[in-house]
């Protein structure tokens, strides 16, 4: 399937706030870039990241209303910058900087980001059938530790359970189902 993203500014709308090419130019290598409405501070951290201090002032881009008119101008100005780092190096020092901004990540590499199983986002669970299997927990912390996540049950594991607590049915119509191979 192909990446079908934002990869320039919606003209009027806020600028920058689009996905950015980045080394070496595969189809993952992208990171997000936004800069608020509410904090122009953003604008001026972004400046300074990618050594463009010489715009701060620039009335052409000053101001969200100016750069959103000029929207293919300002992707510009990133994209030259983006286009020298890999995605974690821009996500890293655009974070650093206190810009919003996020590095595009496919499934394999979200499987195997170290800081999502230290976190507990991806656990390894021991599965019956399937031996050991890599999957995503749940990443939202009510009491800050990770949920843990067990192996989903084998075909007709709860049978018993389901029918005998739902429908009450007992252990001499239980097997009467599975003598006529219904369960």
């Amino acid at each position: 399937m192909m990446r079908d993203g934002t990869s320039r500014s919606a003209p009027g709308g806020l600028t920058p706030s689009a996905l950015y090419a980045c080394k070496p130019g595969g189809p993952n290598d992208y990171v997000y870039v936004f800069c608020s409405r509410a904090n122009p501070e953003h604008w001026q951290r972004l400046l300074k990241v990618i050594g463009r201090e010489d715009l701060s002032g620039d009335a052409r881009y000053d101001t969200q209303v100016a750069r959103s008119q000029r929207g293919a101008e300002v992707d510009e100005i990133i994209a030259a910058w983006t286009r020298q780092h890999t995605k974690e190096e821009a996500m890293r020092l655009f974070g650093g900087a206190g810009v919003p901004a996020g590095a595009v990540f496919d499934t394999l590499e979200l499987m195997n980001d170290p800081s999502f199983a230290e976190r507990g986002i991806m656990q390894t669970i021991d599965h019956p059938s399937t031996g050991k299997v890599k999957m995503p927990a749940w990443p939202v912390r009510f009491d800050g530790a990770a949920p843990t996540v067990k192996p989903s049950p084998l075909l007709g594991q709860h049978v018993d359970d389901v029918l005998g607590s739902w429908l009450g049915m007992d252990a001499k119509e239980l097997a009467a189902l599975r003598h006529d191979g219904i369960v």
